[in-house]
């Protein structure tokens, strides 16, 4: 089976690599498609690999096998159907393609008698794709939980350990774990496309990434962590999403986690996913997720089943209305300008929409006209939530918004 790699930087080199050292039986590398191919050329590589920056020469090629590994929805989009087009099949680690266009690009493939594989879209070396596709085939999952952005792990774990965020992030950009524009990490949204893309091989839910609500782990700040051992728990940023009777629940943000909690083990890069099952009931996966090794790992076995012949299961989905209701206990932190009567202008908003509160927390020690204190509150619904904090968004004591985090049961 000849393989043609679009992207020779971190993971493609890193697949090239394992190919040439482990000399999977029935594989061989035959191009290598970059701009700027003249500086990526590796004297390691055989003699046979034609190297280019053409890619009309790899597609006309007799390369069976195109493994994307450029990223992005283009021009990687359009390399990816061309090829199953042509009847090649494809390999792809691009979480925000087939969060996107899966689907189609799926049904692309088999109508033209070709595979696509991307086990390596969400958790990188972690096999939770597969696991999902072959191991846990037979059973019905309801829920998944996990951490799917190993910067943001990288960089709540290290705030945990009372480093500040500002100088957490700059170590995980000089470390390669965080772009100079650190958004798509820290704001959620590189774990949104890795959920959409659970929900629809796990729960057989196909819905829209954009209707995923996120929220950035910028809000964190040491403070919280502080009540967040108060309160036995500790702070991950997590994608969740639950089977309803009319859709599927679904959101993406930080939220507290108990200690005793696998999630809560969790710590710098490492990525972990719990699925929930009718029949046998909940499963971790778990191991380190980001970077080019353990990634194009995953490339590899792709492509040692497709030379094996192995496929991946059809697990049909169909579309589902998306909403960020979960019934949850809360974390709420105020700052405030202190003055007598805070508390029960608080309790009267979350007692208008039937909200009960579970415990505050006030610790010793900070300045009246910047006072941080924390209310938990019983479960509820998050709209019901947002409404009462909008009670009082404007309230002339706050000294700044409002932060609430969902609370997850251990």
């Amino acid at each position: 089976m000849k393989v043609a790699l679009l992207g020779f930087g971190t993971v493609g080199s890193s697949v090239a690599r394992i190919l040439c050292d482990l000399k999977p039986d029935g594989i061989e590398l035959s191009h290598v498609f970059n701009r700027g191919i003249g500086r990526k050329k590796a004297d390691w590589a055989p003699p046979t690999v034609v190297w280019t920056e053409d890619f009309d020469e790899v597609l006309h090629s007799d390369t069976d096998v195109i493994v994307e590994l450029v990223g992005g929805l283009e021009p990687a989009g359009s390399w990816v159907r061309r090829a199953l087009e042509a009847g090649k099949s494809a390999v792809t680690g691009n979480k925000k393609l087939i969060a996107k266009d899966g689907i189609e690009l799926d049904r692309l493939a088999r109508s033209k008698g070709a595979h696509l594989l991307y086990g390596a879209a969400v958790a990188g070396g972690i096999p939770v794709i597969p696991g999902l596709q072959q191991g846990l085939a037979g059973d019905r999952i309801t829920r998944i939980e996990g951490i799917l952005n190993g910067t943001c792990n990288y960089i709540l774990s290290r705030m945990e350990a009372g480093d500040a965020f500002a100088d957490v992030l700059r170590d995980a950009q000089q470390l390669g774990y965080a772009e100079a524009n650190p958004s798509e990490d820290v704001d959620g949204y590189d774990a949104r496309a890795k959920l959409v893309i659970l929900s629809r091989i796990a729960l057989r839910a196909a819905i829209d990434v954009d209707s995923v609500g996120c929220r950035s782990i910028t809000e964190v700040d040491a403070v919280d962590l502080v009540y967040a051992r108060d309160l036995n728990c500790t702070i991950r940023q997590i994608a969740k999403a639950e089977l309803r009777p009319d859709g599927v629940s679904a959101t993406v943000g930080p939220m507290l986690v108990p200690l005793r909690s696998p999630f809560a083990w969790s710590r710098g890069t490492e990525n972990m996913v719990l699925v929930s099952g009718q029949y046998g009931g909940d499963v971790v996966f778990s191991g380190h997720g980001a970077g080019g090794n353990p990634t194009a790992v995953a490339v590899v076995s792709d492509l040692i089943s497709l030379a094996h012949g192995s496929k991946a299961a059809d697990l049909p989905s169909r579309a589902a209305q998306v909403s960020g209701e979960f019934e949850l206990r809360h974390y709420i932190r105020f700052i405030v300008q202190d003055r007598p009567g805070i508390v029960a202008e608080i309790a009267g908003a979350l007692a208008a929409e039937k909200i009960n509160i579970d415990a505050l927390f006030q610790r010793p020690g900070y300045e009246k006209g910047n006072l941080p204190f924390v209310v938990t509150v019983e479960p509820c619904a998050a709209s019901a939530l947002r409404r009462a904090i909008d009670r009082i968004a404007h309230a002339g004591w706050l000294a700044q918004p409002p932060l609430d985090m969902p609370m997850l049961g251990e």
